[in-house]
């Protein structure tokens, strides 16, 4: 097959890195031929184009942006549509809210054989402006009439989609997000080195969150449960991975509440060390207030941590309540203390809810096994269309 994947921004992020796993293993799992677009932009969470290492082209669309920028978006159409007629793919699947929506856009257009946009997370959300919600909504509705399917790396994405009448359910195949799992199931062993190079003591119980420190990712929760926890359990210690522009007002927020010693902030770190940094944590607790299915949940259940989530989008499809940890009421402080407290002063039950995690995580997760579904996805559809690629665009 000739397939194109396109992408907004590939940033350190678990859609960007999803999209370059399921590329790399189209390329040496079943040989297709591969085009990756993306566009220029890079951010805080730093860039991933160096972990492609030439296994398939790159195109690079300075045009492609995340905000809107109407004269930037119509040349970035024209000139995908003309990348798009020049490679004459196959399959043209799309991630992200702005390269879904022009990329679909282009294809559709085109008389693309199969067109699939993959939902990572809906670009809607309850804590968002109503117009711009709407607004965002609309377009969405749009350009799903304009692709064949849809991946949700999530039920609860397929849910959310569907109650916003955003496409029919029948549209829609969950394919869960793909991980190199063996770095995690094996991360144990870098443990002891990864907890001196963070000034992290023998007995201290680390609870560690991975995340940008940005709005809608809920570190001010753990924050404000962090007095709470200290005076029941003086032995944690916070680690919060991750840069943003809300950083510095963390360290603040810390030192004012006398806490600063118990709390470790690595900044931003490279994907290849974040199985070792798991590995240095005891508690993984996640609290964003918006997210398809956080990369950091199964994550963490390969490496055998137990995980504390606020029951937003598919958290709950890993965080399974009392087996693989503790599923949370968004925005709950009193509750998030006594889960931290009780995982805290029970190193069992760590173990247990890890073991279950593992368990749950190790098949469901592996990137081999998502490229297969999203492979056969592929081939069921170009099957049932069997439609001939080159006389389309000839005829087009």
């Amino acid at each position: 097959m000739r397939v194109v994947h396109i992408i907004t921004r590939l940033i350190v992020g678990g859609a960007q890195e999803n999209t370059l796993l399921n590329c790399a293993d189209l390329v040496s799992d079943f040989g297709d031929d591969v085009l990756l677009i993306i566009g220029a932009e890079t951010g805080l969470e730093g860039s991933l184009l160096s972990a492609i290492e030439e296994k398939f082209p790159v195109l690079v669309l300075p045009e492609l942006v995340r905000s809107i920028s109407p004269y930037r978006d119509i040349c970035a159409y024209y000139n995908l549509r003309r990348h798009l007629m020049d490679f004459k793919p196959d399959v043209v699947h799309t991630h992200s809210a702005k390269a879904g929506i022009i990329g679909r856009l282009a294809a559709w257009n085109l008389k693309v054989p199969l067109v699939v946009h993959t939902v990572h997370g809906a670009p809607f959300y309850p804590y968002q402006n109503r117009f711009v919600r709407i607004f965002y909504q609309f377009c969405e509705r749009f350009v799903a009439r304009r692709c064949h399917a849809i991946i949700s790396v999530a039920d609860a994405m397929t849910d959310l989609m569907t109650k916003a009448r955003i496409a029919p359910h029948e549209k829609f195949t969950t394919i869960y997000s793909g991980i190199e799992v063996d770095p995690f199931l094996n991360s144990e062993q870098f443990r002891t080195k990864t907890r001196e190079r963070f000034g992290i003591g023998k007995d201290d119980i680390v609870v560690g969150k991975i995340a940008r420190l940005f709005y809608l990712k809920g570190h001010e929760y753990v924050v404000a449960a962090a007095e709470s926890i200290l005076h029941a359990v003086p032995v944690v210690k916070f680690m919060f991975v991750g840069d943003g522009i809300l950083l510095e007002k963390f360290r603040r927020d810390v030192e004012l509440r006398g806490i600063s010693d118990r709390f470790v902030f690595t900044g931003l770190l490279p994907p290849e060390q974040i199985p070792a940094v798991i590995s240095a944590m005891d508690i993984v607790v996640h609290t964003s207030l918006r997210e398809g299915l956080a990369r950091v949940l199964p994550q963490a259940l390969l490496a055998g941590k137990p995980v504390i989530s606020y029951d937003i989008d598919g958290a709950r499809e890993v965080v399974i309540d009392g087996v693989t940890g503790y599923l949370l009421p968004p925005k709950s402080i009193k509750q998030l203390e006594n889960a931290i407290i009780k995982l805290a002063t029970s190193p069992d039950l760590r173990i247990k809810f890890g073991q279950n995690g593992k368990e749950l995580c190790e098949n469901k997760f592996d990137h081999h096994n998502m490229t297969a579904q999203i492979r056969k996805l592929y081939e069921s559809h170009l099957n049932s269309s069997n439609v001939n690629t080159v006389d389309l665009f000839l005829n087009n």
